[in-house]
């Protein structure tokens, strides 16, 4: 029988779910001894010669065998110390900036010295950082309208962790101030503020001989006050310290600029009544009075008197021609002059009484700093807003248009030369109360003559030239006042800081409220050369339109 030989396949088997479970257990028992295989295989990578350019680069480990691949990734982040790769000279752009270039790890801490002095950054000086990439810092130490004092040797110290680094590098600014030059400020004689002229360029040249003569002093022969007359903070620029001066090229020219109808009213003594004194000027003393038949219309009215404490001959003979001056600047926005009394000494000329005083105070007493200017006094004060202090701008424009319409200039204009009456109406012209309070607004010039430098353009500082033009450029800066609730300008700088600056082509800050247009229209109010000005008639009309204009309109963001 023949047999034969069959292979037999194995019949499939059905595994029941208990048996799935078991071989799944099973399987990953392999696993793990796979993997306690894999930790026996463990090895390292050394990396040499790295440097700070490598931070940040990826490391790529990839494992494989006959079952599969993986990978993995690490970031290198190499620590190490600062360095400071460049520290260049100051360079000017919109601000000054000394610029510079860091690298470290972890970030630097960065201090900078001034003549090894550490230096503490504010708004006006601070480090900024312009561009970062991994483990480089590029920026400057950025100053805004530095002067001589920041003149010098800067040092940039950074430091982490794992060291330090420093720099150094010299500044140079502005030039050191010459104020004391002889030939500068020598014999200047620019003590009054509104000067009447014979041409419409409405040009004062202050020149070192008899181009300026004071009103209300005594002359000692070469036009500058005597000791005597001259108390140690006297000051006697401004409209209401010596009020009006003519020009005298034009009197020895032309004979008279004054109109021969000219009527100064004249007032009895007997109907002045002293109230109380409001303040002392170089001149004299002012007063709160009660004149009596002085207007038609009423019987008594509320007057400030203003005396004049000598009267030589030289001294009565400009009091009458001020008087007659004054009585021809007729204008809403120009202090009222009403008349004077010359029955006896003391000569005294009257004006309308601003209830609310000087706008420098006003401004004060309404901003945020109320508080701090109150003395101890918790009374309530509203403060300023935008729109009242277009207002007030625009009708000090309006006064200076009047002033230029009659070709007089004013040269001492600035809120503390302006009162503030009934319903916010504001005149340019105060009267002298401000030689203690506002002292420290003028610069004295050869022991007696005192200049408001921080409200004068270049050409008035320099060569003591003064114009419809600079009256513009003091403009601009009563502007800034009012949107500064009644700074000084150039708080932060001494007064041969601020000579300085302004000749060297510096300007103010914008006020942090104020809108981008009128900052606008200050910088017109800037130009360093005369003609490139803003017109005063067009100041007034720009703030005029921004004074109807709704405040949405107005960039306060810039």
């Amino acid at each position: 029988m023949n047999v034969q030989e069959t292979a037999i396949s194995p019949a499939p088997r059905i595994y029941s779910m208990p048996d799935i479970f078991l071989m799944t257990a099973i399987m990953q028992i392999i696993m793990v001894c796979l993997q306690i295989d894999a930790l026996d295989l463990e090895s390292s990578l050394t990396l040499s010669g790295l440097s700070p350019d490598d931070n940040g680069r990826v490391i790529i480990c990839s494992a494989e065998n006959m079952v599969g691949q993986t990978e993995a990734t690490l970031q290198l982040n190499i620590l190490f110390a600062p360095t400071i790769q460049q520290l260049l000279g100051p360079e000017r752009d919109h601000h000054w900036c000394i610029p510079f270039s860091v690298t470290g790890n972890p970030k630097p801490q960065l201090q900078w010295y001034h003549e090894d002095m550490p230096l503490q950054e504010q708004d006006f000086i601070r480090t900024r950082i312009h561009l970062s990439t991994k483990s480089e810092y590029h920026g400057c130490l950025q100053l805004v309208n530095p002067t001589h004092i920041h003149n010098g040797e800067y040092t940039l110290l950074a430091k982490n962790e794992y060291g330090q680094d420093e720099k150094k590098v010299s500044a140079q600014f502005i030039n050191p101030p010459n104020i004391g030059h002889p030939g500068l400020y020598a014999r200047s004689s620019c003590s009054c503020s509104l000067s009447k002229q014979p041409h419409s360029s409405s040009s004062v040249i202050s020149n070192d001989d008899d181009s300026a003569s004071p009103l209300h002093h005594v002359s000692n022969g070469n036009n500058t006050p005597s000791s005597s007359e001259m108390g140690p903070d006297a000051v006697i620029i401004g409209m209401t310290k010596i009020p009006v001066i003519e020009n005298p090229q034009y009197f020895r020219n032309s004979g008279s600029m004054l109109k021969s109808d000219t009527f100064v009213q004249h007032i009895k003594r007997h109907n002045i009544v002293l109230k109380r004194e409001l303040g002392e000027g170089a001149f004299g003393k002012v007063f709160l009075a009660e004149c009596y038949n002085l207007t038609p219309d009423q019987e008594k009215l509320l007057v400030a008197v203003k005396t004049l404490k000598e009267a030589s001959e030289s001294g009565r003979a400009d009091f009458y021609r001020e008087a007659e001056l004054l009585t021809n600047l007729q204008h809403e926005h120009i202090v009222t002059f009403y008349g004077v009394c010359v029955e006896s000494d003391p000569l005294i000329m009257v004006f309308e009484y601003m209830k609310h005083g000087d706008l420098n105070k006003f401004l004060r007493a309404h901003g945020p700093d109320a508080v701090l200017m109150a003395d101890g006094q918790h009374s309530i004060l509203v403060e300023l807003t935008q729109s009242q202090m277009l207002h007030i701008a625009q009708q000090i424009a309006a006064g200076m248009v009047y002033l230029a319409s009659q070709h007089f200039v004013h040269r001492d204009l600035a809120t503390r030369n302006c009162l503030v009456g009934e319903n916010l109406l504001v005149k340019i012209g105060d009267f002298g109360m401000s030689r203690d309070v506002y002292s420290t607004d003028y610069y004295r010039v050869g022991g007696h003559t005192m200049l408001p430098i921080r409200w004068m353009p270049p050409e008035s500082i320099m060569y003591r030239r003064f114009t419809t033009e600079s009256d513009v450029w003091s403009l601009g800066v009563v502007l800034w006042e009012i949107f500064t609730y009644g700074k000084q300008p150039w708080y932060q700088l001494s007064n041969n800081e601020v000579i300085e600056c302004i000749t060297q082509g510096r300007v103010l800050q914008r006020p942090r409220t104020c809108p981008k247009e009128v900052y606008d229209l200050m910088l017109g109010c800037w130009q360093r050369e005369p003609y490139m000005r803003l017109n005063i008639k067009e100041i007034h009309s720009l703030l005029q339109s921004l004074a109807k204009a709704s405040p949405v309109y107005l960039d306060i963001l810039g």
